[in-house]
């Protein structure tokens, strides 16, 4: 094989890496904007919209699993740490986006999420290194900016803190889950044993359900978050630890702009400059070593 087919196939490599990397954050975007539609619409209750999620996204897991090969393994160490961690950021999530925007709402969460997953690794040793500490402190200083009163949209305390729960959630849940050999399946199994926990905490809730709260329920679940996981574990193995932990902070970014079109979410002055701050601060962390691996 000469060069120009070495050189042509690498090429394509990485565009079809890029894409499928795009897709899964856009997918990841997408749960904020659909979650904040179904709830600020009124289509249906925030503890409806958890079950619907949970349910549609443990059933799409299994489904790939079967068609995959193995089974479920749900008796394993840690197992029930991650399904409760598991429904404490689908709870502080779908609760939060009662107040919050979207694209706020994805932003305090994803920096929540980052800020835990660095300090982790600093108090286990795994200390990031200046330039990534360096980075996650732009990113974090475009985060506070967002948050700034009359930065635009909706900047609600209560909302803030359900999203700042819902991220050291899904941050435990990452920690708790990182050792698995098989990612993938670990999370079907942690999405069903998640159901029965939301049924027992939330049953009781008022829920209420329209069919359109239902078909966005499902929507979310199904397709944003059960085929969004299954893409992103396909692609996980392809990029650096380094990649993988800071370029889901584009997320809020697509999911700010997608609130805008979509949602008619204000944009103002201050968030724009947030967004390049946040932008600029992952492109100072990629470009560094390698740094604990987070996973939405």
């Amino acid at each position: 094989m000469d060069l120009a087919n070495v050189q042509s196939g690498a090429t394509a490599f990485v565009m079809r890496l890029a894409l499928l990397t795009s897709l899964t954050m856009i997918a990841f975007a997408a749960n904020s904007v659909l979650t904040r539609l179904a709830i600020e619409g009124q289509h249906i209750d925030p503890s409806g919209f958890a079950i619907v999620r949970v349910a549609a996204g443990a059933l799409v897991l299994g489904m790939v699993i079967t068609l995959r090969g193995g089974g479920l393994p749900l008796l394993r160490r840690n197992r029930l740490p991650g399904a409760f961690s598991l429904a404490a950021y689908m709870i502080g999530f779908s609760l939060a986006y009662l107040t919050l925007d979207a694209g706020l709402g994805a932003l305090i969460l994803f920096g929540v999420v980052q800020i835990t997953m660095f300090a982790h690794g600093a108090l286990s040793g795994a200390a990031p290194n200046m330039r990534q500490i360096t980075g996650a402190a732009i990113a974090f200083a475009g985060l506070l900016l967002a948050l700034w009163p009359g930065a635009g949209g909706n900047s609600d305390a209560v909302g803030a803190a359900l999203m700042v729960f819902a991220g050291l959630g899904w941050a435990a849940y990452t920690i708790i889950g990182r050792s698995t050999a098989d990612p993938l399946a670990a999370t079907a199994a942690n999405f069903l044993l998640c159901l029965p926990i939301l049924l027992v905490l939330l049953v009781s809730a008022g829920l209420y359900f329209s069919p359109m709260g239902l078909a966005l329920g499902i929507l979310c679940g199904g397709l944003t978050s059960g085929l969004g996981y299954a893409l992103w574990y396909s692609v996980l193995p392809r990029l650096t630890s380094a990649t993988a932990a800071v370029v889901q902070l584009s997320v809020p970014v697509i999911a700010i702009g997608a609130g805008a079109v979509f949602l008619d979410e204000a944009v103002g002055l201050m968030l724009v400059i947030s967004t390049v701050l946040v932008l600029g601060g992952i492109g100072w962390a990629i470009s560094a070593g390698s740094v604990p691996a987070d996973r939405r």
